[in-house]
């Protein structure tokens, strides 16, 4: 029988409806009571690392999770952490980046719905974890309405419906059914590493979308506030440099030390700046490209790379490099 930590952080999952709309209440054995049939899989033990809303979320908190992971990593088999679904894509690639090498699966679940509803979409979300937890996998993984994420290409896409979450760029790793899990790729076995922890963050980064008519001053603004920023560029990758010179504001950005990593505001197929003009215009070798890399993993990577480094030419190199969390590793 396997053994398995359960990690509660709040979220829609553990709420119920206070003086001002739904709030965190629930704790972690609350949680299981609703399901009291997994305790036949598997042994569960639960402990409680906050009870909040994801949207007060914070990077402090995602250190908080991977050192309490680490601390329990030789004791466990796998690991579940229940959590809000508005940053839970945040999560689950920050995990990823301090949490590399791990043999073990760290499966983050939630729900849309409270578990205490029940028309609730939270039974399902957590029975699929915990059974995804078992496995002999390692890694960082959402598992939401049977669905199985690399834990860097999670995006939510919804903000009601059962199915809130995609993967982009990149195929599912598995699917859920009521009696076997279809993996979309061959499972193989690799040598297992000692898990590695890295929590260093710097949290000064700063994520601009561009939009017609954005003053390129504000640029100005962000020299001695951040130390990196992620631009959402037009399309391809396209910067603006006619009329309002949003490119010139750029160069000075890196030029004064702050890293600036392009992506693109399209969810799918990720940036190529070598197609037009206005991409091609753009200083490659001083700017980060993220290639087909969503938000949600940028600004977590770009922290942890940061948190090594400010010099911007050797965070292009780190943010540029492949790193094992960037990719599905299978055990």
């Amino acid at each position: 029988m396997k053994k398995l930590m359960l990690f509660t952080t709040g979220g829609t999952v553990a709420s119920l409806e206070g003086e001002n709309g739904l709030v965190p209440e629930l704790h972690a054995d609350d949680l299981l009571s609703y399901i009291p049939e997994l305790n036949v899989r598997c042994r569960i033990d639960t402990k409680e690392l906050m009870n909040i809303d994801s949207t007060n979320m914070q990077p402090e908190f995602w250190i908080d999770m991977a050192n309490a992971i680490y601390e329990n990593y030789d004791q466990y088999d796998g690991f579940i952490i229940t959590h809000g679904t508005d940053t839970m894509a945040y999560t689950s690639a920050a995990l990823s980046y301090m949490l590399q090498d791990a043999s073990k699966p760290i499966v983050v679940t939630g729900s849309q719905i409270p578990i205490s509803y029940s028309k609730t979409d939270a039974k399902r979300n957590i029975s699929d974890a915990i059974r995804f937890a078992c496995e002999d996998i390692g890694g960082v993984y959402i598992v939401f309405d049977g669905k199985v994420i690399q834990g860097t290409r999670a995006i939510k896409l919804r903000t009601k419906s059962y199915d809130a979450f995609e993967s982009i760029n990149y195929p599912y790793v598995a699917s859920m059914h009521d009696d076997h899990i279809e993996y979309n790729e061959s499972i193989h076995n690799q040598k297992k590493k000692h898990i590695q922890l890295d929590t260093s963050l710097c949290t000064d980064v700063a994520v601009v979308k561009l939009h017609p008519g954005i003053k390129p001053e504000f640029f100005d603004c962000l020299k001695d506030l951040y130390k990196g920023v992620v631009v959402e560029s037009y399309g391809s990758g396209g910067v603006p440099f006619q009329v309002r010179n949003i490119l010139a504001k750029l160069i000075e950005l890196i030029e004064h030390g702050v890293s600036v990593v392009i992506t693109t505001q399209c969810l799918e197929e990720g940036e190529d700046m070598g197609i037009y003009e206005v991409g091609r215009k753009i200083d490659h070798n001083r700017v980060v490209r993220s290639k087909n890399m969503n938000t949600e993993a940028i600004v977590p990577k770009l922290m942890w790379v940061l948190g090594k480094t400010t010099d911007p030419k050797k965070v292009k190199e780190m943010m540029e490099t492949s790193i094992a969390a960037d990719i599905t590793l299978y055990f």
